[in-house]
């Protein structure tokens, strides 16, 4: 697989897909789950970084919104954004400049507790944090979990902004409407591969993707709870 310069990638999947794994293998925080990459190689802008620790990786440029997000829930606002710049102290106000930008409300929460600020607020803040290094690739696992739909589609808005100003994004997304709405391509995972890409348009118009990601089955019924349990995926994709 490949993220071009630009571009949103989203990667969809069950879960067990193996698309946070994709992502650890990205950042290089395999080690830390007891794993190792054993085929293939990572590059990031012609550089091969398969053997980089995760602290040469962002400083190469790449950067990661974990699931959950993950801030420093006892820091403040301010805090939490500059742990972000940690590689990046010399455009430590240029970053800070771009993410008010991106989230105004930060601004008026910049001396505020991060651990007090609202689920949407704290994975804002996980992403402008995540932006402080400027990165060339911003890796977000999972951004809508958990969120109201108003919130969803604030995130939408702000990952297109985050990429019309250059971030090229790998988004890793439960929520198949939205990701495949704002991805230029899309990826199917099934337990560790690519089974199906094509267009954001292209797979949204799947009728598979449609059955399996978008809830809309072919004769348009709502399957009951335990027709879930017990469904099989018809294995109609090529590898």
């Amino acid at each position: 697989m490949a993220v071009p310069p630009g571009k949103i990638i989203a990667v969809l999947g069950a879960n067990g897909a193996g698309k946070t794994t994709l992502l650890r293998a990205i950042t290089g925080l395999l080690p830390v789950h007891r794993g190792k990459i054993t085929k293939g190689r990572i590059t990031l802008a012609g550089s091969d970084i398969t053997d980089a620790d995760p602290a040469r990786r962002v400083r190469a440029g790449l950067a990661q919104v974990m699931e959950g997000r993950r801030i420093f829930a006892e820091l403040t606002v301010d805090e939490n954004l500059r742990t972000g710049a940690y590689t990046n102290r010399a455009g430590l106000a240029e970053g800070r400049d771009r993410v008010m930008d991106l989230f105004p409300f930060l601004k008026q929460r910049y001396r505020q507790i991060a651990g007090y600020l609202s689920g949407g607020e704290q994975q804002m803040l996980a992403m402008g944090r995540a932006l402080m290094s400027s990165p060339r690739l911003l890796l977000l696992d999972e951004p809508s979990l958990g969120l109201a739909p108003l919130v969803v589609e604030q995130i939408r808005k702000l990952i297109v902004d985050i990429n019309t100003q250059g971030t090229s994004v790998l988004l890793v997304e439960q929520n198949a409407t939205m990701a495949l709405a704002i991805a230029d391509h899309g990826l199917v995972m099934e337990q560790g591969r690519v089974v199906r890409s094509g267009s954001g348009d292209e797979l949204m118009a799947d009728s598979n993707i449609r059955e399996f990601y978008l809830g809309m089955n072919p004769s348009a019924e709502r399957r009951s709870f335990r027709d879930v349990k017990t469904y099989r995926r018809r294995k109609s994709w090529g590898m």
